[in-house]
């Protein structure tokens, strides 16, 4: 079982940055891919980045590529998505989610969710 939190959003002006972190407790987390996933109001969720255990192979949406990068610190237990240059169009609610193997977009290979942090750009 893996817990996951997550933490760093809020309100930030289009073109600003902001860093999100998910902190994660209980078993082998090092062995998980971490994934990001947003879901934006009235709209369906998408995946947002991912990352593999070791953080030599990442994985981005292409709306996100150049402008968000994901990261991860093992030690800490931590994978962070750095955000920049962000449009009010990235407002939604981020998640993190673990998977056991494998990298990819598909939230049904997910086995483990936070609840989210709210991240709202405005214009």
């Amino acid at each position: 079982q893996v817990q996951l939190v997550e933490s760093g959003g809020g309100l930030v002006q289009a073109g600003g940055p902001l860093r999100l972190s998910c902190a994660a407790s209980g078993r082998t987390f090092s062995s998980y891919t971490m994934g990001w996933f947003r879901q934006a109001p009235g709209k369906e969720g998408e995946f947002v980045a991912a990352i593999t255990w070791i953080g030599t192979n990442t994985y981005y949406t292409d709306s996100v590529k150049g402008r968000f990068t994901i990261s991860r610190d093992n030690a800490k237990n931590t994978v962070y998505l750095q955000m920049s240059s962000l449009k009010p169009e990235d407002t939604a609610l981020y998640s993190c989610a673990a998977r056991l193997s494998g990298i990819g977009d598909s939230s049904r290979r997910y086995n483990y969710w936070g609840q989210g942090t709210k991240v709202t750009v405005s214009s």
